[in-house]
């Protein structure tokens, strides 16, 4: 059970990663759509108090496969050192550009584009692991031996932009949420044709999964299994419709970011069960890559601590600044 256990709790720290940083990431992609200095200086200000704190998913997720699954770990690191490496750097220079950009005076436009560049490159790079995951990676012996450029593939750069997109969709739900008059009027604009991208990136990325050669998703058609599951597509077409309906709703500002949590949370557990039981498709599963029941269970005990520590600093953080967002509230350390 440990195994299953561990990867649930890596699954959870990816998934709250990805909701969490993926709207902070989503800003960055619409910088350059800002009208101007002090209108970025307004999408920046609602997520200035609680992004730092995203990140820690992140690290979460890491250190848990690290912990738990040592050989999946290496084999990720060993095969998309390079995504992994454009990913963290890319990070950096998002951070940098946050602090910085606030304290500027003439190079505020530099450090803006610094912001939207760094975002761009983190969520594309993302799409890219992802991608290269899902389609596979061949393992000889339990060791990669694809190369340095074995990731890079049609479908793995088309992940890369859909989850570009994907941000961006979480971007402007968020501004919706956060912010009043022309900002909210403009991210309502832009989160219709973002909702129709995303629904057809996640179309497009559906048709090809049965094609790799990683039979991700043979079992959605094998036996009576596409019955069961039938749903979750289902659920995610009527989401798409809900949301293109509410992101031009007045007054009901949450809906809209709430739905396009519940997208990707849909498209996570699509993807999970398509894996399952495998961490790196086609051949390491989650039991051949586990670490020993004795490394398993001791760390287990400090994510017993950390995990409600962290959940709970999280919901803290997100309730002491929740509301509007007002264009002329500053950022103040």
């Amino acid at each position: 059970m440990l195994p299953v256990i561990w990867f649930g709790v890596i699954g959870f720290g990816v998934l709250m990663y990805v909701l969490l940083d993926g709207f902070v990431l989503g800003l960055g992609i619409l910088a350059p759509f800002a009208r101007d200095e002090d209108e970025l200086d307004h999408m920046m200000n609602t997520a200035a108090p609680i992004w730092d704190g995203n990140e820690t998913w992140l690290v979460l997720g890491g250190a848990g496969l690290l912990a738990a699954f040592p050989k999946a770990y290496a084999v990720m690191l060993s095969a998309l050192y390079l995504p992994v490496l454009l990913m963290l750097i890319a990070l950096i220079f998002r951070g940098v550009a946050f602090e910085f950009r606030f304290k500027a005076t003439r190079a505020r436009r530099f450090w803006g584009a610094a912001f939207g560049l760094g975002s761009t490159f983190a969520a594309f790079a993302q799409g890219v692991i992802l991608g290269s995951i899902v389609e596979g990676m061949p393992l000889t012996a339990g060791k990669y031996l694809g190369g340095a450029f074995g990731w890079f593939s049609p479908f793995s750069m088309l992940t890369g932009v859909a989850v570009v997109f994907g941000y961006a969709l979480l971007g402007t739900t968020w501004l919706i949420l956060k912010t009043e008059d022309r900002l909210q009027r403009s991210a309502r604009y832009m989160a219709r044709p973002l909702v129709l991208a995303v629904v057809a990136f996640m179309g497009l990325v559906s048709a090809w999964l049965p094609f790799l050669s990683s039979r991700i998703m043979a079992r959605w058609f094998e036996g009576g299994s596409f019955w069961w599951l039938l749903p979750v597509p289902l659920l995610a077409l009527v989401n798409a419709f809900l949301l293109w309906r509410a992101a031009m709703r007045e007054g009901r500002d949450a809906m809209p970011f709430i739905l396009t949590l519940s997208f990707f949370l849909l498209g996570f557990v699509g993807l999970v069960v398509g894996v399952w039981p495998h961490i790196i498709p086609p051949s390491l599963t989650i039991w051949s890559a586990a670490s020993p029941p004795s490394s398993q269970g001791f760390v287990m005990v400090g994510m017993a601590v950390l995990l409600p520590a962290i959940l709970g600093y999280t919901w803290w953080s997100y309730r002491v600044f929740s509301g509007k967002i007002a264009a002329d509230s500053g950022y103040h350390h």
